[in-house]
Formats: C-alpha cells, structure tokens, sequence
C-alpha cells in the first residue's frame, strides 16, 4: 500500500490487516514507556488546511510513538497567506525531505492530486464530503472490541444524521458493508446525499422504528460549516425528530453501542447523559485512533512490515 487515499484501496484484506496490526500497537499504547523505534529516522509531515483536534493529534501521538519526526504544517501561519498555491507548499515541503504527508482539506480529492505530486506516502485525513478512510479503520475496530459479537459480519449499523456532509459517513459504509455489517441510513431527506445510487444501504426517516433492531447507532454531528443552504427549521426540530434521547436510547438492544466520530453536539444529536452511558464508546474511539494510525504508518513506512518483532522494541 503505497497512499490511503480511500478506504477501496484497502479491500477487505488491507482493513484486516490493519486490524491485526493495531492489536499490537494497543498492546503498546498500555505499556508505561508506549512507544517503539519501528519509524526511526522517517518524516510525517501533517498537512492540515482545515481546523482539527482528534484526527491531527492522533496521527501526531501515532507517529511520535513510533520514534518518527513530525513537521507541522499550519494554514494561518504559512506562505498560503501570502497567495502560494497548494502545488507549491506541497514542493516545498517535499523538499525537506519527508517519508509521508498527511493531508486534510475542504476540497474532495486534493490528497489524490498531492499523491501526483509528491513521492512520498499520502494519507487521506479529510476530504470535503469525500473520504475520511482512518476514521472508518478506528471505527470497524472499535465495533470489534467494543461489540460483544466481537466482529461487524451479520450486524445492523444505523448511521444518523447529516450524512449529506459527512466524509465519516461515506468510508464508515465501505468499510461496514465490506465486512459484512447492514447499514441503514436514518436522516431527513435534506440531510442525504442527492443520490444514493451504488450505496449498500437502506434508508429510513424514522429512528424510533430502527433503533430496536439495531447492533451500533453511529451518530453524526450537524456539518453547519459546510451548509450552505437552510435545510431544517431549527436544530431544536432536528433534535425532536432524530436526537439520541434518553428515551429513544431505551428502544436499543442490551447489547448495542452509541458511537460518535465526534466533536459531538450535546443536547442536539445525542442528549448529554447518553452520551455518558457505559454503552456510549465515544472516548475509546478517541483511544483506538491512535493504534490504528500507528498500525497505517507501521505498514506504509516500515522497511519490512512483515517484521512486527519491531513492536517488541
């Protein structure tokens, strides 16, 4: 795997792979020193042209755990500012001398042009309402060991919300429905994507009727940055119709779990005490985050990924 620019790049066997290796960056992560030489001596450039907190700080704890020097790349403090094009910062900080770059940007499919550019590895971070491929990885291995069946094949995933804006929303349903999960899409109309065609999914307007049948409820935060037009009356209205309230948490199974990619919304996707229920794994999504990008670097970047005694220090 050269880029992952796209959770279809991996396949079913390149996200079970990922799995398997982030077993034992867990394992890592929990020691009292959590951290190994695998990428000593290689460079991880973040190249972040949108704000963020888990996804940049993740990636950045992900490479330092694995020995590697990171550079920071910041919007408000860059050449950017004075009118250098994206192809331009790009060079230059090719120029440096990096092993990969870790891209997120509002435009769907600029990790795909840096990786025309650039020799090095590209990781897709966040493309407008693309792809966020190492969310959907997090996410499948959370379900895993977070879900009693210990494996998505055969569950019912409901994912509610502004699926419309939600590059979560896109890479969660490659990645669910290649490993076997049924994935049902619960939003108002303005809120879905304009067509549907070729999703592996079914569609539903009315979260009291799903969420009894269902094995994890992926909840979505309101995108308003991203709207540009009005598509509800009021977030109030939203929040009656489709808001992970107390009581509609109590029409979920025993066994099902609330997940959320986050930063979540209190009191308008997800009511603040549900958040803060045992079946609420909102903050170990945060934890796995890490092994699984220090798993994705490990494979890109090792010499030899085959070889995971590098894990064992």
């Amino acid at each position: 795997m050269r880029h992952l620019l796209s959770v279809a790049d991996l396949g079913v066997d390149g996200i079970e792979e990922v799995m398997r290796v982030t077993d034992s960056f867990v394992e890592v992560s929990e020691r009292s020193i959590p951290k190994v030489p695998a990428l000593r001596g290689k460079t991880i450039v973040s190249l972040f042209y949108e704000d963020s907190t888990r996804t940049r700080l993740s990636f950045e704890t992900a490479a330092k755990r694995l020995s590697a020097d990171t550079m920071n790349f910041s919007v408000s403090s860059s050449s950017v500012k004075k009118g250098e094009s994206l192809r331009d910062t790009v060079l230059t900080i090719e120029a440096m001398g990096i092993d990969a770059v870790v891209v997120r940007h509002a435009s769907a499919g600029v990790p795909w042009q840096v990786a025309n550019w650039v020799d090095a590895a590209v990781i897709n971070a966040g493309d407008g309402w693309h792809e966020h491929p190492t969310q959907a990885l997090l996410d499948c291995y959370t379900i895993r060991k977070e879900h009693p069946a210990r494996s998505l094949a055969g569950l019912h995933v409901a994912i509610v919300g502004d699926v419309k804006h939600s590059r979560v929303a896109r890479s969660d349903v490659l990645a669910f429905t290649l490993l076997g999960a049924r994935v049902t899409l619960v939003a108002p109309p303005t809120l879905l994507p304009p067509s549907l065609e070729g999703w592996p999914v079914k569609v539903s307007h009315d979260i009291g009727g799903v969420l009894p049948d269902v094995d994890v409820v992926y909840l979505l935060r309101m995108q308003k940055e991203r709207q540009t037009e009005a598509l509800l009356p009021s977030l109030r209205e939203y929040t009656a119709m489709y808001g992970l309230t107390r009581r509609r948490a109590a029409l979920l199974p025993d066994d099902a779990i609330v997940m959320h990619p986050g930063p979540m919304n209190r009191g308008v996707e997800i009511a603040a005490e549900v958040a803060d229920l045992p079946r609420s794994v909102i903050t170990r999504q945060v934890a796995n985050g890490v092994a699984v990008r220090m798993a994705v670097l490990f494979l890109m970047l090792a010499a030899n990924p085959k070889e995971v005694a590098v894990l064992d220090g």
